[in-house]
């Protein structure tokens, strides 16, 4: 009976958690759905898997740059704490929870295709390895609150299918006041992130200026080019928590953020080539954005028509990044001062006071979902929403985290845990439903699946698809797009036409 565990295992952990394979299956059945030829197809696919590649290697690139930073931040500030970070908690659990975590994975991505197809809510959730982390997350909150696996895997696919279709219209309002238009939805477990960045940048910033349309003088105009602009900045920052480190804890500790450096010359190289990098990993992430866009976009309008139609791709964080380059530092810079405020205030009060754990900055989700909140910020607040949006962020994803912790059992004391704002409010009304009692505790969790639902339908059919502009008297987007495109790039927008229209060709490779 062991190939009943080796095969959804293997279709989880090698197909439908690989972000670029299930990617490439997508656009393959809505390039056939559309009847194009049998090259067409294998072409189209070939090219949305290797624009998810693209994605992931500039991921991999952030990351090898951030390592570093993060080392010399806790070198320079002497803080020790939690870090979050999804992968290593997954991995972790991975070990005890397997099998479990791959059922629950195939039962969500099923029960979301059926709502999907049957509920106005029109999203397909085509983030893998975000899908995951959130079946990870179920299976470890009801397994540690004593739910058989059986109840487990049926209780949380049915809770992460009714997520991955709820969550993209929550935040589809936000998202297309971005886009400009349907063709695409934000898949990603930080909605709450994003949404919240939505709101706070319309509070605080209704005269304030898109952060792409930064009036340089003359001398400065090569910061428009947002490779140029991001790579300096990381560079300056890099520069000058090393100089910081140095002094507070000599050239033994803090060389050891490089894996040992020569000398101080040395190190400060290190360090201004860790900052370009990073801009270089960001030109990556964003080149495959626009390459996968290119295919998947023609691609889901034969989904539409066959499979579910109205169907709109929910894809991962960086999907916005190219509307808005100079938000997603913005954000990003804004976010990680969130965390660290966050930090000041869970050592100073709520750690003494409550017992919660401190949680450090982690460098890669303040990039990724903070980036994507300063996007979201400045979609309605311009300059003043897009650093707002990206502190508020920053402030969530350090409490949340913390609260987490609380309800994870034996996995609360891992040292890390998960780190994005649906991770944490999600699975802390999760984690104290089921400490209710064995069947009080599955009712307020159904209960509380079934309303998660019935809200999104509400939203869905009251605010999204009645147009409701969460920006009102704000210019749109779009246009500014083009400008802040890197010269000779094809521009975002060009590539994510309106639902229904002809699909432009995929930008020059």
């Amino acid at each position: 009976m062991n190939w009943l565990v080796a095969v959804p295992e293997f279709l989880v952990n090698e197909i439908l958690s690989v972000p670029a394979f299930l990617i490439g299956i997508i656009t393959a059945v809505g390039l056939i759905a559309l009847r194009r030829s049998t090259g067409q197809v294998v072409g189209g696919a070939m090219k949305a898997t290797l624009g998810f590649l693209l994605i992931g290697a500039g991921a991999t690139l952030v990351v090898a740059s951030l390592d570093p930073l993060g080392a010399l931040i806790q070198s320079a500030t002497g803080a020790q704490g939690v870090i979050p970070t999804n992968e290593a908690i997954v991995g972790i659990a991975q070990e005890r929870y397997g099998a479990q975590v791959a059922w629950l994975m195939i039962l969500g991505f099923a029960v979301s295709l059926v709502l999907a197809r049957f509920t106005p809510l029109r999203y397909v959730f085509l983030t893998g390895h975000h899908t995951l982390f959130m079946a990870t997350l179920l299976t470890i909150v009801l397994a540690s609150a004593g739910y058989s696996g059986g109840v487990t895997v049926a209780l949380g696919g049915a809770l992460l299918g009714i997520l991955m279709v709820s969550l993209p219209a929550f935040a589809h309002p936000w998202t297309r006041r971005i886009t400009g238009d349907d063709s695409v939805a934000i898949g990603h477990f930080g909605t709450a992130g994003y949404v919240a960045a939505g709101t706070v940048g319309r509070l605080v910033g209704r005269s304030s200026k898109s952060t792409e349309d930064m009036k340089l003088p003359e001398s400065l105009r090569f910061l428009r080019d947002s490779m140029v602009a991001t790579a300096l900045s990381m560079m300056v920052m890099y520069v000058v928590i090393a100089l910081i480190a140095l002094g507070r804890v000599g050239q033994a500790e803090s060389f050891e953020a490089f894996g040992g450096a020569e000398d101080v010359g040395n190190f400060l190289m290190l360090a201004v080539t860790q900052g370009l990098q990073f801009g270089v990993a960001v030109a990556v992430i964003l080149f495959g954005v626009r390459t996968i866009l290119g295919e998947l976009v023609p691609a889901f309008q034969g989904i539409a028509a066959k499979v579910v139609p109205g169907a709109i791709p929910a894809l991962d964080a960086p999907i916005v990044f190219p509307y808005a380059q100079n938000a997603v530092l913005v954000g990003f810079v804004s976010s990680f001062t969130g965390g660290l405020i966050g930090l000041a205030v869970l050592s100073l009060w709520l750690n003494p006071a409550l017992g919660l754990a401190l949680i450090l900055p982690g460098l890669v989700p303040h990039f990724f979902t903070g980036g994507a909140a300063g996007v979201y910020g400045n979609a309605t607040g311009g300059r003043r929403g897009a650093v707002a949006g990206g502190f508020v962020n920053g402030l969530l994803i350090t409490f949340l985290p913390a609260l987490l912790l609380e309800v994870l059992g034996d996995f609360g004391s891992a040292n890390t845990t998960f780190g994005d704002t649906d991770f944490g409010w999600f699975g802390i009304l999760v984690g104290y439903s089921a400490d209710i009692g064995s069947t009080g505790g599955l009712v307020v969790i159904a209960l509380l699946g079934l309303l998660v639902l019935a809200a999104a339908w509400l939203v869905q059919k009251k605010v999204v698809e009645t147009g409701w502009d969460p920006a009102p008297g704000r210019e749109k987007p779009g246009v500014a797009v083009a400008e802040s495109a890197p010269a000779g790039g094809a521009t975002f927008a060009k590539l994510a036409p309106p639902r229904g229209a002809p699909a432009p060709p995929a930008p020059p490779s």
